[in-house]
């Protein structure tokens, strides 16, 4: 098949100041992991430009305005994978982070292997993941496999990425131990022996049941009742009709609505950029949020709930060895958890006052050598027609790409933009009408056929 994409030279520039940078991300989490990341890679270049993929989690703007993380050129511009492609073509890009789950990374390297087949001026591509790892290890893993780089969130992680890779034979050596770019603010100051604000955090999937879920709301407004000199937050991770990474099934706004007695006084429903909700916490509490790994790194006292079991599904299993596992009768009667130092620099959330260096050293350094060389060679990915005949096709095709990366017939791989602005006005509200459709379906309709048909 013909390479439709226009294609033109892009020059790679080893000036900092001169690296043009662009994050294409497929949710409000994952914008933040990719906007923060590109300014870690390259700290002296302008704003990224900003992409977010279309799909069923295209974040809105006020979930991109609570990630709190600046917008490039003019702010995020949302794209079907071909047209990030023919953008990719088009513009001169030096450094591109892929902020997506693993369908679509691979999609994207395929897409730019079509692009660039041979060694090339192309840019540096960069991926990762945006907090805890804790299932689909190997997919995940194999779906990026091909990009540059592909950063560990800490030396743990980094071991078991490079184990995933050589096990295979694939070439292990894109993988760079970094950190989780949102670990910064400042080291909390002890509240002495009790919690003054407690913060739950809470997730749109973890648990997935609605009993589940009430009865983590019912302790956390049995906790506020207990001890009413205590405020009480429950984090949410969006607002009613919005997108998230995982849709919620079962929204913890709808589900207080239903508590009986409902909120105590001092226990409230809030939302906000994480990093500012926890300046004000002496408590975090989540069943497995990544949020955990940054009130760790700030020396908040953070619990892991084992209410539910220690469980992969859970994901709470990853806290083994942490100190955090708690139960919230535990927390009632004032235990305030604190993280293992051992465990804590084996993941890469060592607490401000004992962070040492730069944890973005060895990738801007990769970086910096891959931009210096004159051409690079062709992403290389380990799925390819030959090794997963049965699996990659599939995958390409729900991102309207063929086999070999290119796109299919009828796909339009316009660049982002190029549409006139009456079509694109109708475009974008019958695919919010539909993001609509699909959010009722799932929340509304779902559960009442599980419940008539007993499933």
């Amino acid at each position: 098949m013909r390479n439709s994409f226009c294609r033109v030279p892009v020059p790679l520039s080893s000036s900092r100041s001169d690296q043009r940078v662009a994050v294409l991300a497929d949710s409000d989490t994952r914008w933040k992991w990719g906007a923060l990341t590109a300014r870690r890679l390259a700290p002296d270049a302008p704003a990224p430009a900003g992409y977010v993929l279309r799909g069923r989690a295209t974040p809105t703007a006020r979930q991109l305005g609570e990630a709190g993380v600046g917008e490039g050129d003019g702010g995020p511009v949302e794209v079907t994978c071909a047209e990030f492609l023919a953008e990719l073509g088009r513009r001169h890009y030096d450094v591109v982070v892929l902020a997506l789950v693993g369908g679509a990374v691979q999609a994207v390297l395929h897409g730019v292997r079509a692009l660039w087949p041979d060694p090339a001026a192309r840019p540096v591509l960069v991926t990762g993941y945006v907090g805890v790892v804790y299932e689909k290890l190997a997919d995940g893993l194999l779906l990026r496999h091909g990009a540059d780089l592909v950063l560990a969130n800490s030396r743990h992680d980094a071991a078991r990425f490079r184990a995933v890779y050589e096990g295979v034979g694939a070439d292990p050596a894109a993988v760079v131990e970094t950190a989780l770019p949102f670990l910064d603010g400042a080291a909390y100051e002890s509240a002495g022996d009790r919690a003054h604000r407690v913060v739950f955090a809470v997730q749109p999937s973890v648990p997935e049941g609605r009993a589940d879920r009430a009865y983590l709301l019912e302790r956390a407004a049995r906790h506020a009742r207990l001890h009413p000199g205590r405020e009480v937050l429950v984090k949410l991770r969006s607002r009613p009709g919005e997108h998230t990474t995982h849709l919620e099934e079962h929204p913890y706004q709808r589900l207080a609505e239903r508590l009986p007695g409902g909120l105590p006084p001092n226990c409230r429903l809030v939302y906000g950029n994480m990093g500012e909700v926890l300046d004000g916490t002496d408590l975090l509490v989540t069943v497995s949020s990544t949020a955990a790994l940054e009130s760790l790194h700030r020396g908040i006292p953070t619990a892991v709930l084992t209410d539910l079991g220690i469980r992969e599904a859970l994901g709470n299993h990853h806290f083994l060895g942490s100190g955090c596992l708690a139960s919230w009768d535990q927390l009632d009667e004032g235990l305030l958890p604190g993280g293992d130092p051992a465990w804590l620099t084996a993941h890469g959330v060592a607490p401000v006052a004992q962070a040492a260096g730069d944890p973005y050293a060895a990738a801007r350094e990769r970086v910096a050598r891959l931009l210096a060389a004159d051409r690079l060679p062709p992403v290389a990915p380990y799925y390819t027609p030959a090794t997963a005949p049965g699996y990659l096709p599939g995958i390409l095709a729900r991102h309207r790409l063929a086999p070999d990366g290119t796109p299919l017939p009828g796909t339009g791989a316009r660049t982002a933009g190029e549409s006139s602005g009456a079509r694109r006005w109708l475009r974008a509200h019958l695919r919010e009408a539909a993001r609509g459709a699909y959010r009722h379906g799932v929340q509304r309709v779902a559960p009442v056929i599980r419940r008539l048909g007993e499933l």
